[in-house]
């Protein structure tokens, strides 16, 4: 993540941040994958409809990821500009389990989840943010 963009985000959680409380690391993630069958799928239909003349393909939206000693925090990013768009979600550390890291080509990730739920988050990491990766992944256990 460059300077300009660490500094926004920075200044956009400074407000939430309790007293003492540090952050660890900053990151650009997504939350969602976008599968290669839907995008060929979505690329293919939108050549057909266009009549060859373009092909759109989607791309998830990219997110903040900023994580403290106490919580980590998830920002909608604003793919134009370099500033957080909207605060979507603050998780608490305490309790927080990840799963072994699965290695693409192209990105890598991991779900984390609170040990006594079900449901949980899965974080997608560009290849530019495998330092980052690391640190968070060092920071939380990993699940039984």
């Amino acid at each position: 993540m460059n300077g300009k963009r660490r500094r926004l985000l920075l200044a956009a959680i400074d407000p939430m941040l309790e007293p003492g409380e540090q952050v660890e690391v900053t990151t650009i993630v997504n939350l969602r994958s976008v599968t290669v069958r839907r995008t060929a799928a979505f690329a293919a239909a939108s050549a057909i409809l266009s009549g060859g003349g373009m092909a759109v393909v989607p791309v998830p939206t990219p997110m903040y990821l900023a994580m403290t000693d106490q919580r980590i925090f998830i920002f909608r990013a604003n793919p134009t500009f370099a500033r957080p768009e909207e605060h979507l979600m603050t998780i608490p550390r305490a309790g927080l389990v990840r799963s072994e890291i699965k290695e693409r080509v192209l990105n890598s990730s991991f779900m984390i989840s609170s040990a006594d739920s079900e449901q949980g988050l899965k974080i997608i990491f560009p290849l530019v943010s495998r330092k980052e990766r690391h640190v968070i992944a060092a920071a939380l256990p990993l699940a039984n």
